[in-house]
């Protein structure tokens, strides 16, 4: 097998690294907070100082970063330093236009494949989220992507974070307007239980499971980013709403999106 590189160990990049160390593949990886990689080092992994030092000699780098900005930071160091024939997973969440930037800045030689995932950290740690491919899928890196869960080839390069727009606004909405429900039948005196349970049976089921959830961890500041992602490309009136809302609750910072269901203070 040969070396790939993971940069960005946050809440999905760290179990999602040892689904890679699990499956044999030898593996570098780089945090911006650098504390975050020693855990894998003592699972095998070597640990880089700079991005540029992650990418060297690998054939297959991965990175799962916190939004544009992030992975226009790591770009700039780590552009120079890729190697002829290296393959690009970018699986972050950035939208298709960060994907088409980042395409125009690649080194001759090198591939780029948007993958973004849709699934939280429970489905990274067990291998079954869904990876939304844009471009070549071929080759060494399909089967690298397939250590994270089924793989969605989605077509040409920017498919893939275009679709992954999509999803994850379709999911903030449903979570929000479940939390909201949740208020409103506490307003009114609705058994808590028969409420979900109701809502459960219902069109919107697969939300309340999601707003119920306690085992996620995706935290209101990157729901609001996501949002910005989709009103920065269509007129999406509920959706900015939404965006405001989350961006409004301080009372959340740091929590999980399912927090929403929380009354304000």
């Amino acid at each position: 097998m040969e070396r790939i590189a993971f940069l960005g160990l946050g809440s999905m990049g760290t179990p999602m690294a040892r689904r890679l160390l699990a499956a044999g593949h030898p593996l570098t990886v780089w945090n911006r907070t650098a504390s975050r990689a020693e855990p894998l080092r003592a699972e095998g992994a070597q640990v880089a100082l700079s991005p540029a030092e992650a990418v060297l000699g690998t054939g297959i780098v991965v990175t799962m970063l916190a939004g544009p900005k992030a992975l226009d930071a790591v770009a700039e160091e780590m552009l120079p330093a890729l190697g002829r024939g290296t393959v690009w997973a970018e699986m972050s969440t950035v939208g298709p236009d960060a994907v088409a930037a980042l395409r125009e800045r690649l080194p001759g030689g090198v591939t780029l494949v948007d993958a973004p995932v849709m699934g939280s950290v429970d489905a990274a740690a067990s291998g079954s989220l869904q990876v939304l491919a844009g471009g070549d899928v071929d080759g060494p890196v399909a089967e690298v992507l397939e250590r994270f869960g089924p793989v969605r080839r989605c077509g040409p390069s920017g498919s893939g974070a275009a679709l992954k727009v999509v999803l994850i606004n379709a999911m903030i909405g449903g979570v929000a307007v479940v939390a909201e429900a949740l208020r409103l039948a506490d307003a009114l005196g609705v058994d808590p239980a028969g409420a979900r349970e109701a809502l459960a049976a219902g069109p919107m089921g697969g939300a309340v499971r999601r707003t119920l959830s306690d085992s996620a961890h995706y935290t209101l500041d990157l729901a609001a980013k996501d949002v910005d992602l989709a009103v920065g490309v269509a007129d999406l009136p509920v959706l900015r709403a939404v965006g405001e809302e989350l961006r409004s609750r301080d009372d959340l910072a740091g929590q999980d999106l399912s927090a929403l269901r929380e009354p304000r203070p």
